[in-house]
Parts: structure tokens; C-alpha cells; sequence
């Protein structure tokens, strides 16, 4: 078939584990055909594979009408497939300026010449920024990509593999780190790739986004196609397909709880130096949700609280007694405990087995003397993999090879297990399923329903609405909007988020 990338009876094992179980789906040009699967389905492994990282696997790939072998990630390239993967510090070359990421499969190949000097690369630079629309300046490309937030670094990635002109554009959760409106730049650009015949596999938990944007849909559990559909999407059909459940449609509203104690009190604190000061309390007994835009100052909150950022001013009491954390670990002492917005650089180290990772910050409490019990550890690590369902061979796999919302489970299990007191959740579901996003959402209620105090900090209303008991909508570091779930909306939330102020 021509300007087409086919899969045909693609197979992949790990040891015993079989991950794809004969996988048949064709991606043709011009179309965006949306792969759909819960975390652990092997979405992941598929696009590895599509992608020279997994060599070994069986079946056969077609560009074109025409078998290929994918040694490497760089045959992929050569023959027209560029991927852009999930984990974001996989794809930029710290020490190197963002125009040398930008251009930096160019200057490889020599595309360029010989690059002496920034100054020779800025122009195309320049140019490429300006056709993309990213409105970036000459400043902003010489900065030292290490400096950019995972937003500006997931644009940089896409961007890469954008002016590469690709046969077959694969994107995995391309959107996860990207603002509203930065998003609506993406689809633009997706939509202009496919009027110029690219094929786009796209790999995304956010159904709103593959409603807007996609032609196809297919939907992959337990390593094996369970359905295709052409637009109109049946997403009933397909999230039963999904998650193995015919009759579900949407995730069920929850009981709203309301908590009459404080567990925390903030007063006076400013989050920048344009914003006013405010004060709020989070009580006991509920889910309090923070939602605003990139740059609202929601992480700022939680890092306030947390002691991994300086406040700009005010103070804060802790179940009555004054809290001034100085650092993380006199927060986790007091029973404080929080899951950074990104996992993968903040929560994980590579290579590192799941029962070492859950174990990390409680080791005084699975020690005798200076010994870290290593039977106690895999013994939390495994009743971890079974509260949350994640899918994992045991307690010694490394948790880097597990999919990015079983890693997320992991972490999230790991602080769970320490029975916090306060638990801050910044941006829990990034790059996680509706499965998964719903056993963390459980998680995070049953352990308020049990008297403790759950903080989450999303830019999502549908988690939000997940989630929460009480709603705040913050703009520019200020609250807009305090409510209980009950007493807003929708269209109260979206509308103060966008509020221009």
C-alpha cells in the first residue's frame, strides 16, 4: 500500500512476559490514526519497536508496500519514522543551546556544515522557530536547554522532529506538559502535516484532544488490537474495549466530603512579586483541588508548603503548631509528604528496582542499625504493586522500563504507604490513562476519608472534577475561586480560569 507504514503479526516478549501478541494496524499518510490503551496495554513497546529501539521482535514492517528491518533508532529515521517519546529528558542534550537541540540532527548529518560557532546556526534557527510559530528569540535560543521547564523542552522535541519532514510523525503524550495554548499551536501544526500527507500515530490518554484531532481510532489491551473505528468515535465502545468493562462510559461522580478541621493554615503568602498576598486553609477529611493555567503559581504553592522553594512572604501553622519547613525533609518529618510534577527526574532514579524506589525516603524504618532490610523492602514494594494494580513482573523490576502510569502509581504508592498526614499532588495524572487516573483518584480519597489532608494541583478540569471535594481556581497567584464541587460548575471553573485579570 502506498504512503503507508504497515505492522504485520508484530510480536514482542521480555523473557516470558509476552507484551504484543500479534499486533496488525496500518497508519496511513495524510491521516492521524489515535492509539488508545490503559497503561501496561503496550503502547509503549509498540512504538519502541516502530521506533529501531526493540530490533528483535517478530511479524514485519512495511514503508510503502515494502518490508524494512529497524536495526537501529537511526534506520528508523533514515526511512522517514521520527518519534517523539513520553519521557522529555530522554530527547535534549544538556550543555548545548536550545538552536544546537533545535537543529541537532542537522548538524549530525552535516546538513548545516561545518558549525563552528552559534552565531553560524542561528539564522535557520530563527527560520525554523518563525515557521513552526513558536515565537522563540534569538535570547531564547541561546539559552542552555537545562534552563527550559518540561513545557519548553516538549515543544523543543516536537519541533525537532517536525523539520525533519517525516513519513510517519509518532507522538506519545505529545500535549502532557503543554499549556492550553500551546496545545492549540500542536493541533494547528498536526493538522498541516496531514494536509501535506504525513501519516501521525498519536499516543494520547486525553480523549477530548484525540476527539478533535484524529481520523482513526485504535484501541490496544493486553498487547492485542481489541477495535478500530473511523470518525464518528463510539467511546463507549472504545472504553470498554479499553479497560475491559462494556458498560462503562463515564468515570462516576463521587460523594463529596467536607472536612470541618484545619490541617493547615497559610496566611499572608505571596507566590509572586506582582501577585497580592492571600491566605487559605486545607482541612482534614477532604480533597482540596488547585487548577489554573501554566504559570498560575500552582506549583509555587506546593513547594511553598513543602519546603523546596523559599515563600516570598507570610507563614504558615501545621495542626495548630508553626510550620517553617527549610528544606523537603522537615516537611516529611511533620508527616508532610509530596509527588512532584515530574516523576522522572524528581521521584526516580534509573535503573533503580521498584522495591528500592518505594523504599527510599523510609529507609530508618525498614533498617536494623546500619542495614537496610532488604526482605521488608520488597515485602512493601509488593503489597505497593498490589494496592495500586500495577502491572509489574514484582518488587525487582526496574521502574524505568514500566509504563509512564505505572511508574506514576509507584510513586504515588510509595508516599501513600508512609501514611501522610498532609499529601501535595502536583499534576498526578501527566501522562496517565483513564485506568489508572482513576485507581490514584481512589487512592487519594480513600486516604482523606481516613482523616488526612490531600492537596492536588492539576491544570485539568476533568481531573479536577475527578477528584476533588473543594475547588480553587488560581490566576496569576492569586485565587479566584474557592467553592465545594457542589457549589460551582463546569462552566464557573473554565470561566474564572480564563479570566483575563
Amino acid at each position: 500500500m502506498q504512503g503507508s507504514v504497515e505492522m504485520n503479526q508484530i510480536t514482542m516478549a521480555f523473557g516470558a512476559n509476552l507484551v504484543l501478541r500479534g499486533v496488525d494496524l496500518t497508519v496511513k499518510g495524510g491521516e492521524v490514526t489515535a492509539l488508545l490503551g490503559a497503561n501496561g496495554a503496550g503502547k509503549s513497546t509498540l512504538i519502541k519497536v516502530l521506533s529501531g529501539l526493540y530490533p528483535n521482535h517478530g511479524g514485519q514492517i512495511m514503508i510503502d508496500g515494502k518490508p524494512v528491518q529497524l536495526e537501529t533508532p537511526s534506520d528508523a529515521k533514515k526511512l522517514g519514522l521520527q518519534t517523539v517519546h513520553q519521557r522529555i529528558g530522554e530527547g535534549v542534550v544538556p550543555g548545548l543551546s536550545v538552536a544546537e537541540n533545535l537543529l541537532f540532527e542537522k548538524i549530525a548529518r552535516n546538513a548545516l556544515g561545518r558549525v563552528g560557532s552559534i552565531r553560524q546556526i542561528m539564522p535557520k534557527a530563527l527560520e525554523v522557530a518563525e515557521s513552526l510559530k513558536l515565537g522563540w528569540s534569538e535570547k531564547f535560543l541561546r539559552k542552555d536547554v537545562y534552563e527550559l521547564g518540561i513545557a519548553d523542552q516538549q515543544m523543543l522535541i516536537l519541533a525537532r522532529a517536525l523539520i525533519e519532514k517525516p513519513k510517519l510523525l509518532i507522538l506519545d503524550e505529545p500535549t502532557s506538559a503543554l499549556s492550553a495554548a500551546e496545545v492549540d499551536n500542536l493541533m494547528g501544526v498536526i493538522r498541516g502535516m496531514r494536509n501535506e500527507g504525513v501519516g501521525i500515530l498519536y499516543v494520547s490518554h486525553r480523549l477530548g484532544e484525540i476527539d478533535t484531532i484524529a481520523d482513526k481510532l485504535v484501541v490496544l489491551r493486553d498487547g492485542v488490537i481489541r477495535g478500530e473505528q473511523d470518525k464518528p468515535f463510539e467511546w463507549n465502545t472504545a472504553l470498554g474495549q479499553m479497560l475491559g468493562e462494556d458498560t462503562l462510559q463515564e468515570i462516576q461522580s463521587n460523594i463529596e466530603m467536607r472536612g470541618d478541621e484545619s490541617i493547615l493554615q497559610i496566611n499572608d503568602l505571596s507566590l509572586f512579586q506582582r501577585s497580592s498576598p492571600f491566605s487559605l486553609s486545607l482541612r482534614k477529611g477532604e480533597v482540596t483541588g488547585v487548577i489554573g493555567l501554566l504559570g498560575s503559581g500552582k506549583t509555587e504553592i506546593a513547594e511553598s508548603i513543602f519546603g523546596a522553594a523559599k515563600k516570598r512572604s507570610g507563614n504558615m501553622t501545621f495542626e495548630g503548631q508553626a510550620f517553617r519547613p527549610r528544606h523537603p525533609r522537615d516537611a516529611i518529618r511533620m508527616g508532610v509528604f509530596m509527588i512532584p510534577e515530574d516523576r522522572a527526574s524528581s521521584s526516580m532514579f534509573p535503573n533503580w528496582s521498584i522495591a528500592k524506589t518505594t523504599s527510599l525516603p523510609f529507609l530508618s524504618q525498614l533498617s536494623k542499625g546500619p542495614n537496610v532490610g532488604v526482605g521488608a523492602e520488597k515485602l512493601r514494594a509488593s503489597e505497593i504493586i498490589q494496592e495500586l494494580q500495577i502491572v509489574a513482573e514484582g518488587p525487582d523490576q526496574e521502574v524505568d522500563s514500566l509504563s509512564g502510569g505505572n511508574q506514576q502509581k509507584v510513586v504515588v504508592g510509595r508516599w501513600l504507604k508512609g501514611k501522610p498526614k498532609l499529601l501535595i499532588l502536583d499534576e498526578p495524572f501527566r501522562g496517565v490513562d483513564i485506568g489508572a487516573r482513576r485507581t490514584i483518584s481512589l487512592q487519594a480519597r480513600e486516604l482523606s476519608k481516613s482523616g488526612a489532608g490531600v492537596l492536588v494541583l492539576t491544570s485539568e478540569v476533568d481531573e479536577l472534577l475527578e477528584i476533588a471535594d473543594r475547588v480553587i481556581v488560581l490566576v496569576d497567584g492569586e485565587p479566584k475561586l474557592d467553592k465545594y464541587l457542589s457549589e460551582t460548575s463546569r462552566e464557573e471553573i473554565v470561566h474564572e480560569m480564563s479570566e483575563v485579570i
